[in-house]
């Protein structure tokens, strides 16, 4: 998570960057792209090819579909909003993997859960203020939607886990995205090209997105989503101080009372897990 942490963290600067020359849809072909070669390259360097194989297309397809929507959204709120307010709502999608993961993995909802959930929320609000003067922006509205395509690429990943290999869910991961992000941003018969200026920017989203990715997937096929995705929180502070320091975004009072508040329910989940592994060893 760590791993993801960063890698996720280089994603939205480069986002950013590229953004006043590609729309979001080029963005994900071009990064998917170079998902598709990383991914062989590495498949077949460490003898790993016989892992990528056609079986459980179906969930593939539905996390994949989840994703590019989640991702689309995610890139145009990124150029509407602060990176801070952004990842803050963002951050509601492992609440959502939290109360949802009952139902479709299976997973107890404790309450412990219920009120790390609760806290964690009530702190995303304060870093967001959605409901401040400004109203939902529809840059707000674009990053409170991305969180409900994470969510549930988040769930279908874990089901993925259980039966499909690291390299299969990263290998159809870029490849079915390659294929989505191709049909959107060619259906007005017109796809633009990047610029050299906007190349390196292009390759560091692709490398960092798929390291992001391939940590994330990893992290779910050794703990429950509920435990997962909460360490993700640790973003936000992180993407402030890229964000004041290198986009003269505010840093404000609120970001560190709503970060606070997000890793108090962080605790209490992750507290309450380890307490339940103690008393089950």
């Amino acid at each position: 998570m760590t791993g993801s942490i960063l890698g996720f963290s280089a994603l939205a600067v480069a986002g950013r960057e590229i953004g006043p020359a590609l729309d979001t849809f080029e963005v994900m072909l071009y990064r998917s792209l170079i998902g598709v070669v990383v991914v062989l390259t590495v498949a077949r360097a460490r003898g790993r090819m016989a892992e990528i194989e056609p079986r459980y297309l179906h969930l593939h397809l539905l996390r994949n579909v989840l994703h590019f929507a989640g991702q689309n959204l995610w890139l145009f709120a990124l150029a509407l909003i602060p990176m801070a307010q952004l990842f803050a709502l963002e951050f509601s999608y492992p609440i959502i993997v939290a109360l949802t993961a009952p139902l479709f993995l299976s997973e107890p909802l404790t309450r412990s859960r219920l009120i790390a959930a609760a806290v964690g929320f009530v702190g995303i609000l304060v870093v967001a203020r959605p409901f401040g003067d400004g109203g939902l922006s529809i840059g707000l509205a674009g990053a409170l939607l991305c969180a409900l395509g994470f969510a549930g690429s988040a769930i279908v990943t874990t089901r993925l886990t259980r039966g499909a290999t690291v390299t299969g869910i990263l290998f159809w991961l870029a490849t079915m995205q390659s294929v989505l992000g191709l049909a959107c941003a060619g259906w007005d018969g017109a796809i633009a090209l990047p610029t050299r200026a906007v190349l390196p920017w292009v390759a560091v989203m692709g490398l960092a997105g798929l390291g992001a990715y391939f940590c994330l997937t990893k992290a779910l096929s050794l703990a429950p989503a509920a435990i997962v995705t909460p360490v993700d929180f640790l973003r936000l502070p992180l993407i402030g101080i890229v964000g004041m320091m290198f986009y003269d975004e505010p840093l404000d009072l609120w970001v560190f009372v709503g970060g606070a508040l997000i890793l108090a329910g962080n605790w209490v989940n992750l507290a309450s897990e380890n307490r339940y592994r103690s008393v089950t060893a």
